[in-house]
């Protein structure tokens, strides 16, 4: 792969310290994926599936983070997506995505700070997939948000609401990780 984007995801992937065997897992599913010869960054690669990038956006004051209620799904999710052919890497897909979502774009970066395996249920001519999703960290210069592309809601959560979500690790390990670096 000449593609410059798996060279700095597979050194984002390798540095990464998982928390749980959980996560553990999922490094190294997303590792084997990319010694694969498929295309893992097009949308359109769905066995096993496909990467995503997302942000978990800090408030100003580090207490809430950033949650969108997707359109699609019906759930409060952090706000991410697929990666464009534009994008120059996963930090720069998850900036825009919540930039579309939420219209942040003020946004200092905390670097990634989690990964996570879920997966998209079919749709239309699209099979069940999976998202392994690589999630940054941000933190918003602002307060003020407007729901965008593909949410129909958009709000601040109190951060520690958020990490006793114990039926949702995929936001409370997140969650967990961000309040241990904002305090």
């Amino acid at each position: 792969m000449t593609d410059l984007r798996f060279t700095h995801l597979r050194e984002l992937l390798e540095a990464h310290h998982p928390v749980d065997t959980r996560e553990a897992g999922y490094q190294e599913a997303m590792l084997g994926l990319l010694d694969s010869d498929r295309d893992a960054l097009s949308r359109h690669h769905f066995d096993p599936g496909h990467f995503t990038a997302s942000g978990f956006v800090l408030s100003p004051d580090r207490t809430s983070v950033l949650l969108v209620h997707h359109a699609k799904l019906d759930k409060w999710l952090q706000p991410g997506g697929h990666v464009e052919p534009e994008d120059a890497g996963l930090e720069s897909a998850a900036r825009r995505e919540v930039a579309e979502e939420t219209g942040v774009a003020d946004l200092g970066s905390m670097g990634l700070v989690d990964i996570d395996i879920h997966q998209f249920p079919a749709r239309g001519s699209e099979p069940a997939h999976d998202h392994l999703d690589v999630r940054f960290g941000f933190r918003s210069g602002t307060h003020l948000v407007e729901a965008g592309e593909g949410a129909v809601g958009v709000r601040w959560f109190p951060l520690d609401e958020v990490a006793s979500w114990h039926d949702r690790p995929s936001l409370s390990r997140p969650a967990h990780k961000l309040l241990a670096t904002s305090t």
